[in-house]
């Protein structure tokens, strides 16, 4: 027997891909043509504009009311999807039902709907002469056109990046430890709380950094619901766009490097909360 696993620790190991250089090489030059060339030219034509044009730019009362509207519906969007998508990870996880494979399959839609669609369908349901919308307006409830609205879209299109980020590790939980706490007479809120909790915290925020990611930049399912009114619904990528069709680059550009650099702190703060999360749990 030593002398099979000293033949197996002496023969070369065969690796399935090529090696380090190449396969670092092909990562270093796939991540430089898809991400870092593409953000480098936000700032190479920003630097069109003097630093007061740009302050200028960036500080207009309509581009900072425009953040307001995308940042805070896709908190917004973000925190009840963290909540939501938990629950139905739970049922899909923990419970045996008819048409379960249907309702986890309906689960990835939005992943695979053009969002424009899913914006049409939005504010055909839920305008105020829409099926939903028409039963709201009486009670004086208003979704569409309103950062409502913007919220529920930036809602459907997070909501798998929570489920599928969560998903897996309900799945590998062990489970005799909330069988113990069980036993002992713990209730079942001290049990999750103590127990599963922290364990699906960390997958919890990634699924939340994920969805405001995709809620910030997203355009194609808000445009539509949100109405663009100046100062009151304009998200930003709508307003980036108003600038490319106007022919004004340089604004455009750095308008989106604004909302990059606002991104990149949101998302850097939440990876930094979810590493000193993973550390405190082990």
């Amino acid at each position: 027997m030593n002398v099979i696993n000293a033949a197996v620790k002496a023969r070369p190991r065969r690796r399935l891909l090529p090696g380090f250089g190449i396969t670092m090489g092909f990562s270093i030059l796939y991540l430089s043509l898809v991400v870092l060339l593409p953000l480098s030219a936000l700032l190479f034509n920003s630097t069109g504009l003097s630093w007061d044009k740009f302050w200028g730019v960036a500080t207009d009362a309509r581009v900072l009311a425009s953040y307001r509207v995308s940042l805070s519906t896709a908190a917004a969007a973000a925190l009840i999807d963290a909540v939501l998508g938990l629950l139905l990870a739970w049922v899909l996880v923990r419970y045996e039902f008819p048409g379960k494979r249907i309702f986890d399959a309906l689960i990835d839609l939005p992943f695979a709907l053009p969002t424009a669609v899913a914006g049409v369908s939005l504010t055909a349901l839920y305008a105020q002469n829409g099926w939903i919308g028409s039963l709201l307006a009486p009670l004086g409830i208003k979704i569409a056109f309103t950062p409502l609205g913007i919220t529920l879209a930036l809602m459907f299109i997070g909501i798998p990046f929570v489920v599928r980020t969560v998903q897996p590790v309900l799945e590998d939980l062990d489970r005799d430890m909330e069988e113990a706490a069980a036993t002992l007479g713990a209730r079942r809120g001290r049990t999750f709380l103590r127990i599963v909790l922290p364990e699906l915290l960390p997958p919890l925020l990634t699924g939340f950094a994920l969805a405001l990611a995709r809620g910030i930049g997203e355009y194609g399912s808000v445009v539509f619901i949100s109405g663009n009114m100046p100062m009151r619904t304009e998200i930003a990528p709508l307003l980036i766009m108003s600038k490319l069709e106007q022919f004004d680059y340089a604004g455009a550009t750095a308008v989106a490097l604004i909302l990059l650099l606002l991104s990149f702190l949101l998302l850097l703060v939440i990876n930094t909360l979810q590493h000193w999360v993973r550390k405190s749990a082990r």
